[in-house]
């Protein structure tokens, strides 16, 4: 049975959040996977019922990284780190993906040290699905790489073009670049040279610039921009749904409103589709919201399973190894 290994520290309602979230995995998907819940062994267990499912354990790590250390100097010094073991379950063999909603840059820089890069990915990417008015769309980048060339887009429509194909079953992702015009002219040096290569690319269907208005009508399956932009878009998309949701209810009367317009709001609701994964690192490493609440977790745990399932981190090797046919394109754009 395949096993889920799971950040229990990391988060702002560890462990009991994240272990309630383990729970509600297990016996929604039974039989699918087992969960190991690393870190602190007396704290996890604390929040456990006295009937532990057996697809449930506990593997010990006595520390733990905080959100304002250095991602780097943190994986290197705190190898008894609930980060670190559970990367470090990945990286033996012991579990088949990690999950964490601890700090970020933390299980990224871990992902990177303790996993390593496919073969031919530059950088790795954070690949997160936003609900929208048809079906869903990943962005890539999220927020792992502020400063990017085109080349880095260029690779991270291609990461999010085999994830969707393996997630969701999308056999050719239409892709687009966040730009803030159509108009294949707009954003920059940068913006131009990155519409050339994906244009030019024939194994991408590209369907041209999205601006804003244009993510929530569902005009692609992946939204390519750098991180920084990604990031600020995925932190306006996760306050929209309870924004909305107090506004309508200090100005409507609860029951008028009915489970209809509740229904609605949960489109918005980022939690439906759990974490994101860090596309490009050699395993499935995912990271989720350190506000997280347990529908999140239990959704990340599944997300991850089905990347397992769907021999993501495989295809995305065979799509970028040495012997690949887009190995001669890659090499081509970085010489230029």
């Amino acid at each position: 049975m395949r096993r889920i290994a799971v950040d229990a520290m990391g988060g702002d309602g560890a462990p009991g959040i994240i272990v309630e979230g383990a729970l509600s995995a297990v016996r929604e998907w039974p039989g699918r996977f087992a969960v190991s819940l690393v870190g602190i062994p007396e704290r996890i267990e604390a929040e456990l019922p006295a009937d532990v499912p057996d697809r449930i354990e506990v593997v010990p790590a006595s520390e733990i990284i905080v959100g304002d250390e250095s991602p780097v100097r943190a994986i290197r010094r705190k190898r008894d780190s609930s980060i670190v073991v559970g990367l470090g379950l990945l990286r033996s063999g012991e579990a088949d993906a990690f999950i964490s909603a601890g700090s970020t840059g933390a299980v990224m820089a871990g992902s990177r040290l303790l996993l390593g890069m496919i073969a031919g990915v530059e950088r790795p990417t954070l690949g997160t699905i936003f609900p929208t008015a048809g079906p869903p769309v990943l962005v890539v980048d999220s927020g792992a790489n502020i400063d990017t060339r085109a080349s880095h887009l260029h690779q991270f429509a291609h990461l999010g073009s085999v994830y969707m194909r393996d997630l969701l079953g999308l056999e050719r992702p239409r892709v687009g670049l966040l730009n803030v015009g159509e108009e294949q002219t707009k954003g920059g040096d940068r913006a131009v040279t990155t519409y050339r290569l994906l244009e030019e690319d024939e194994d991408l269907h590209f369907v041209g610039n999205v601006e804003g208005h244009g993510i929530i009508r569902g005009m692609c399956d992946v939204l390519v921009c750098d991180g920084f932009a990604g990031n600020v878009l995925l932190k306006f998309y996760e306050s929209i749904a309870g924004f909305m949701a107090g506004v309508l209810e200090a100005k409507l009367d609860p029951e008028a409103c009915g489970d209809g317009l509740r229904e609605a709001l949960t489109m918005l609701d980022y939690t439906q589709y759990g974490g994101a994964p860090l596309l490009g690192v050699n395993g499935v490493s995912v990271i989720c919201h350190g506000a997280s609440p347990p529908r999140a977790i239990k959704n990340a745990i599944g997300v991850a399973a089905t990347c397992v399932e769907s021999g993501m981190v495989e295809d995305l090797a065979s799509e970028f190894g040495p012997t690949s046919r887009r190995a001669r394109v890659w090499r081509r754009i970085r010489r230029r």
